[in-house]
């Protein structure tokens, strides 16, 4: 490939032809076409200074010229998904719904359309289902069909042009997987499409201040459906995640926007759809096991709603080979540490001792104020006795075994004693309880005093 190229500039203006000619194009003028001779490099330099002369600048913004407005969000009527999306869904966003086929993210969009289309105009698209099929599921959802459109189509052309002139408040796809751009030469569902897709629908709600709610299906490992690849397009990433046994589904924002990501939605799937749950304390607490060794009860905050969890342990000799670190919902590199922790600063021996250690209810939890909560689970266990089920342990433990003070532990208390737990294993701090008894720890050999 030559490195050398020939073009031809005009003195006037500067603007570059491959040919020679007797009139500028750009200009207009005679005989002010001139050859010059430069390399790849120099010539694609050139190719961009012209590109950026004819793009122009842009415009510069004063930012303390704008009125700063509070958004005013539109509720959906569920309190969980409001939690979750920080207050209910702004105006303009792109809303991303994420899970595994089957979970039910078709049945929790057509709940939101409903709730909101009682004072909210709502489209609702399904490239996956015909009409008559749709309105079988919001039958059977009892859901008020005078609240909602429906458009039965899958060419992103058509529906943003239906859109733009409907200008509804809320445009609901089902699902993004299923719509296609006739300007992209590929088929629907694949990674090109769905990406022209999102960006079509970002326009849309940008320009037009339409919430826009995609459905986008996952598969284990999140990279084969696509929306892994939308994460960085979206406002708002939403997570439908079926961790229990008991029918609960749990609703994350894994990005958001315009509110926090920590916070997390409880709730149960049912014959009518999904129900909210309002205390979720009573889903992962087991009730009952007054006689089981190695069982604690803990509270997590997440976002900013406390809730309690029961962990329980299991500590076995270990047959053969190198013991063994199992967990379910805990962290397991977290496991290690508290393990070595407890062999090194109490009499209790762990090094041949397998530990399995579970958080009921299927829940993923990395909080710290948990660590004291499996050690005592795992204490208990190792030496085969019970703590009352009316106790609850918290604290952070440190490699030296010292318990430390967790994050909003006065809330923590104020849970345990609304559901009626009596004592409380907590550091050494000066938070008061109300009727809770405090039993206050330095480290781990004051906590087996304790549970001993």
């Amino acid at each position: 490939m030559s490195m050398i190229k020939t073009i031809f500039v005009c003195s006037n203006c500067d603007a570059q032809f491959p040919k020679w000619s007797g009139r500028c194009l750009e200009c207009g003028s005679w005989g002010t076409l001139r050859e010059e001779t430069l390399d790849n490099k120099e010539a694609e330099k050139a190719a961009i200074k012209k590109a950026v002369n004819k793009a122009g600048g842009a415009e510069i913004i004063d930012l303390t010229t704008i009125k700063a407005n509070t958004l005013e969000r539109l509720k959906t009527g569920i309190d969980e998904i409001d939690r979750v999306l920080g207050g209910g869904l702004v105006p303009g966003s792109l809303v991303l719904l994420s899970g595994e086929p089957g979970i039910g993210k078709s049945t929790l969009v057509a709940q939101i359309a409903n709730a909101v289309g009682k004072n909210y105009e709502t489209v609702y698209v399904s490239g996956e289902e015909s009409a008559a099929q749709v309105k079988s599921r919001l039958n059977r959802l009892k859901c008020d069909l005078k609240n909602l459109k429906f458009i039965s189509e899958t060419n992103i052309e058509k529906i943003v042009s239906t859109a733009t002139r409907v200008k509804p408040d809320i445009l609901i796809i089902d699902s993004i997987q299923t719509v296609y751009s006739s300007l992209i030469p590929a088929e629907a569902g694949s990674i090109s499409q769905i990406r022209a897709a999102a960006v079509k629908f970002l326009e849309l709600a940008k320009e037009n201040e339409i919430t826009v709610f995609l459905i986008g299906h996952i598969t284990k490992d999140g990279t084969v459906a696509g929306p892994k690849s939308l994460e960085h397009i979206v406002d708002t990433v939403l997570y439908l995640e079926s961790e229990t046994n008991n029918n609960y589904c749990l609703l994350r924002a894994t990005k958001n926007r315009f509110g926090s990501v920590n916070e997390l939605g409880v709730l149960e799937m049912t014959g009518a759809g999904f129900q909210e749950v309002k205390n979720p304390s009573l889903i992962f607490v087991e009730s009952g096991l007054n006689n089981l060794a190695g069982s604690v009860v803990g509270c997590v905050i997440e976002g900013t709603r406390p809730f309690l969890v029961d962990m329980q342990a299991l500590v076995t000799k270990t047959i053969f080979g190198y013991p063994q670190r199992k967990t379910s919902g805990f962290d397991t590199g977290r496991l290690q540490v508290l393990s070595a922790v407890i062999s090194k600063r109490t009499k209790i021996n762990l090094i041949s001792s397998d530990i399995i250690l579970n958080v009921v209810g299927g829940l993923k939890i990395s909080d710290p104020a948990l660590d004291l909560t499996a050690c005592a689970a795992i204490i208990l266990s190792s030496i085969n006795k019970n703590l009352d089920r009316q106790t609850i342990v918290l604290g952070e433990v440190g490699l030296g075994g010292e318990v430390r003070n967790v994050f909003r532990l006065a809330e923590r208390l104020k849970e345990a004693e609304r559901l009626g737990y009596k004592t409380a294993i907590i550091p050494e701090t000066d938070v008061k309880a109300g009727r809770l008894k405090l039993i206050k720890v330095k480290d781990l050999g004051e906590l087996m005093a304790v549970i001993k």
